[in-house]
């Protein structure tokens, strides 16, 4: 990240102070990087540098190396497969703040990221740092030719594209309400060279040791799950009590013990996947509706503004991320009959299988 920021000509350590963070946290060290902070550093970044695609450019630095005991749980386990679900498993152990689901549908497997942390900036940015990341991992396990069929991102395309087609090799779909890499399935089969059952068998026990020290709160664990629900359809707390092996009672009672309740943690996780779809992308304010599964604009409308205080259009105008240009950008991959489509109930809603 600091090499990345200095190369644009920004100053690293200015930048770190103004945001809260040592510059040790970026020497190799085990020190998680608090969520926010980070968000808060690349929006920075990205308005200091001009640079639009700064995600982009930290995401294609980072190696399988950097994700510490998960990345080598990854490279350790018997498939594709295998790694990316226990990416998708362990991947709130270091970062609190956003969640990998990963499905498989009709033949196509979906690896999504979606940040969840309420008020975090820079979403957009995260996610496609987040993507460029898993792409590398990929290139690790499957070979350096290795390539996505689309690339998903929930952001207005920027002046110039041709960054992101030339490091993921693919079409690469701008406006979408999901950040996602989609890919054929059989990939999921393919065993990796070189795994050591040994080394797995003592990466999971380690990581079994930290998650009982370090157990995440009710209340993450339901913004978690609720990341992934919020898109497939309104959210019922008997039903995600249900999922969760627990009585509604039982749900609310532990979350009062944590000072929210399901109503809150539901109406925070709908306001923040709004606010990252009105700022970052060019979304109407009928399909952001449509996202969300409003019954209709209106409806959705009076929502945001008992939220906010604000209209959408109000708070998009206010908001906005990206410059006009970028706003009405033509997608330079228009979508054909033979295209995959893919977001909401495809790609945030898949669960392991």
């Amino acid at each position: 990240m600091c090499a990345v920021l200095g190369e644009l000509g920004a100053d690293p350590d200015t930048l770190l102070a103004e945001v809260g963070l040592g510059p040790a946290l970026f020497d190799g060290g085990s020190a998680p990087i608090p969520y926010a902070a980070l968000g808060r550093l690349i929006a920075l970044g990205t308005e200091r540098t001009g640079c639009r695609h700064l995600g982009l450019l930290v995401g294609q630095r980072t190696a399988l190396a950097s994700l510490g005991l998960i990345g080598l749980l990854m490279r350790h386990s018997d498939t594709v497969g295998d790694a990316l679900r226990a990416l998708e498993e362990h991947l709130g152990m270091q970062n609190r703040g956003a969640v990998v689901g990963l499905g498989v549908a009709g033949g196509v497997a979906v690896l999504s990221y979606s940040p969840y942390e309420p008020g975090a900036e820079g979403a957009a940015l995260h996610s496609e740092r987040a993507l460029a990341t898993a792409t590398n991992v990929l290139r690790v396990l499957c070979g350096a030719d290795w390539a996505p069929l689309e690339v998903l991102l929930p952001r207005s395309a920027p002046h110039d594209t041709a960054p992101y087609g030339s490091f993921f090799r693919a079409p690469v779909r701008f406006d979408e309400e999901v950040a996602a890499l989609v890919f054929p399935a059989g990939l999921l089969k393919q065993r990796i060279a070189g795994a050591d059952p040994v080394i797995r068998r003592k990466v999971e026990e380690r990581l079994r040791r930290l998650a009982a020290a370090q157990p995440p709160t009710r209340a993450d664990e339901l913004r978690r799950y609720l990341c992934t629900e919020v898109t497939r359809n309104r959210c019922k707390a008997e039903k995600t009590a249900r999922l969760m092996l627990l009585n509604r009672r039982t749900l609310s009672r532990r979350l009062r013990a944590e000072g929210t309740s399901f109503k809150q943690l539901a109406n925070e996780t709908q306001f923040g996947l709004a606010q990252q779809l009105l700022a970052d992308t060019s979304m109407s304010l009928g399909q952001v509706s449509a996202v969300l599964h409003f019954s209709e604009p209106a409806a959705f409308s009076h929502a945001f503004r008992r939220w906010s205080g604000m209209t959408p259009s109000a708070w998009r105008q206010a908001n906005r991320q990206e410059t006009t240009r970028d706003q009405h950008h033509e997608d330079p991959h228009p979508r054909g009959k033979g295209d995959i489509k893919c977001g909401g109930t495809f790609a945030l809603g898949l669960v392991p299988s």
